[in-house]
């Protein structure tokens, strides 16, 4: 009995000893786990100049011009992005500017801080897209400002129609979309393309 005491007493030290050093070990990935970036409202300064309306982010190295004639407003959640809107854009919701529209086109820009790969790109957008909602959905490679991007051309019963470009760099993702209808799809692709123009990262 004397034996089996001592046994079950190594056997007690032993499993303590693991548990200890699990913990410590979880202790130690979690301290030197890579924190996630999160932007911010505050990131993006809409200002005027000689040229027009002009949005910076200094922090995610992002600058565009406002189309002519357009509006620009903050969106005030916790991650932060901007949208920019046609004089007769009308959402089918009264109040601000949101997709669906009835008329005009909206772009919203928001950047993803995390590094991501162009297959891993895919395969989020693809995720995003999987519901009942989605009529068409259609995935391709662009290039923008000769970065290796993502277009995204899809009909939603929910957003109505979208057209997104996804701008994967060494740390961070930018994600340009335009919506509208389906009868000013067309006007607001050609808008769209102008604005992806006035696009620069540093």
């Amino acid at each position: 009995m004397l034996g089996s005491g001592k046994f079950l007493n190594k056997k007690i030290v032993f499993i303590l000893v693991v548990v200890l050093i699990l913990i410590i070990g979880g202790i130690f990935l979690w301290i030197n786990k890579p924190k996630e970036i999160k932007g911010s409202p505050d990131d993006y300064v809409i200002k005027e100049t000689q040229e027009g309306i002009v949005v910076e982010n200094s922090r995610a190295g992002l600058r565009f011009k406002v189309p002519d004639g357009w509006k620009a407003r903050k969106v005030e959640v916790e991650e932060g992005s901007v949208v920019l809107y046609s004089p007769d854009a009308e959402s089918v919701y009264q109040g601000k500017i949101r997709p669906p529209l009835k008329k005009g086109c909206m772009i919203e820009i928001a950047v993803i801080y995390k590094s991501m790969s162009i297959d891993e790109l895919e395969e989020k957008i693809r995720e995003m897209h999987t519901g009942p909602t989605v009529e068409s959905d259609k995935i391709f490679s662009a290039k923008i400002n000769h970065i290796h991007s993502l277009r995204n051309e899809f009909l939603d019963k929910v957003l109505g129609y979208g057209n997104a470009v996804y701008i994967p760099t060494q740390n961070k993702v930018y994600s340009i979309c335009i919506y509208s209808n389906s009868q000013d799809a067309k006007a607001c692709n050609e808008a769209f393309n102008k604005f992806l123009d006035t696009l620069s990262f540093e």
